[in-house]
This record gives structure tokens, sequence and C-alpha cells, in this order.
């Protein structure tokens, strides 16, 4: 193994959330009651969210995917997230912005929902 590797450069391919913000928990909660009709797991823990931003003018911004791009309710899901997490105290704006890079994929699910979908 050679110590003097160069480190790795260039974009991630899921930017960073804005994980110390105030905020940021409660975003995270609100996100776990939105559901994916076709799954029984929030989609939180699906790993459907990618970047949960807070500014510090309290403004969200939430860059998510979704388990297919065929899926029947992309044209609702982004809206279902933003009014789960507008209504939070102190939530200035939310805007949600679907990507699909990377593809969600099964590995991007949390050890509770492979739990809850019997795949541990």
């Amino acid at each position: 193994m050679n110590d003097n590797a160069e480190p790795l450069e260039g974009t991630p391919l899921i930017a960073p959330s804005s994980v110390s913000h105030p905020l940021y928990d409660k975003v995270v909660e609100a996100c776990r009651t939105v559901y994916d009709p076709e799954i029984p797991v929030n989609i939180y823990d699906l790993g459907l969210i990618y970047t949960i931003n807070v500014s510090d003018d309290n403004r969200v911004s939430i860059i998510m995917t979704l388990t297919a791009p065929g899926c029947p309710v992309a044209g609702e899901m982004p809206g279902w997230v933003v009014d789960a997490v507008e209504p939070l105290d102190g939530v200035q704006h939310v805007e949600v912005d679907l990507t699909w890079e990377p593809p969600w994929g099964m590995e991007m699910m949390s050890d509770e929902a492979r739990l809850e979908l019997g795949f541990m």
C-alpha cells in the first residue's frame, strides 16, 4: 500500500447535508413521515433523500431521488416532502429537486429499512 497516495479529487456523487444546522434533525423527522406508496418504509430510511441543506436564513433545499424513474408518483412525491417540511417552526421556504444521479440502490437503505423489509 502506498502511503503517499494522492487524495481523491472531484465532486462527491451526493452533496453533503448541513447536519450541524439546528433545523436539520427536525427536517429529517419530517421526511420520515413521507412514505413511498409502493414500499412500506419512509423515504428517508429508504435512502431517497440524498441531501438536506438548510441555509443561515432557514431556507431548506432537499435533493432526492426515487426508486425508479418510472415511479408512478414521481410528479407528486417532491410536493409531499414540501408539505411535510414547510410547516416546521422556523422553516422559511422548502425546495425539493429530483435527481437520478447517482441512481438509487438497495444499499442506500438504512438498517431499519432493511430489517422492516426482511432483508436482514
